[in-house]
């Protein structure tokens, strides 16, 4: 008598597709891009090559999808966290924590990914830049809102200042793990509330 293999348990598509890219994004933490084999990412997720590629059509693929992902959850984070904010000071201060606890939460993968998405995958390197499109686009609006009669221009640069100085200080903190995300939050506003208070603070 013959004891059959017990069948593997089909999985929704959306919830295998986030377990691709769990797994992916910790063989690409653990190994860079280059060294990361498709073969190892779909035995650790426990399916087949051809299922990978059928899911995100190649290593590179993969990769965007990682970045695309970090991308969608930065900014629903970032939305979430400034909902019912009280004033342009409570609106920057809660949205730069948002950011700095992200990369905090991400801090090994996301700093890889960067940095290969930077000199490897050009359609990665879009969607990191497209990270910092979102977030301007964010912050720029939400500026707008508070001081309706300024040019779009000057909420436009208010939001490349604040995000420029808080993409360069979450590189820093990569060198200074004990500088958490409160801290970074108190930095940034130090200097950058300073300028932009003056011209949104009621």
């Amino acid at each position: 008598m013959t004891t059959a293999e017990p069948r593997r348990k089909r999985m929704p598509k959306e919830q295998r597709k986030a377990q691709m890219l769990d797994v992916a994004e910790q063989v690409f933490a653990e190994r860079g891009y280059v060294a990361a084999s498709m073969d190892e990412i779909a035995e650790r997720v426990g399916v087949s090559k051809p299922m990978l590629y059928e899911y995100f059509g190649s290593k590179e693929g993969l990769l965007t999808g990682c970045v695309r992902r970090a991308r969608a959850e930065l900014l629903e984070r970032t939305r979430r966290a400034i909902t019912g904010a009280d004033g342009p000071e409570e609106v920057l201060r809660r949205g730069l924590l948002a950011f700095f606890g992200f990369i905090a939460d991400h801090r090994r993968s996301w700093s890889l990914l960067r940095q290969e998405a930077a000199v490897t995958v050009p359609a990665a390197v879009a969607e990191v830049e497209g990270i910092r499109r979102q977030q301007t686009d964010l912050i720029a609006a939400v500026f707008a809102g508070f001081d309706p009669g300024a040019a779009p221009v000057v909420a436009e640069a208010f939001a490349e200042v604040v995000v420029g100085a808080a993409e360069r200080l979450a590189l820093w903190c990569e060198r200074r793990p004990e500088v958490g995300p409160a801290l970074a939050t108190d930095y940034v506003m130090d200097i950058v509330w300073h300028g932009v208070g003056r011209r949104l603070a009621p």
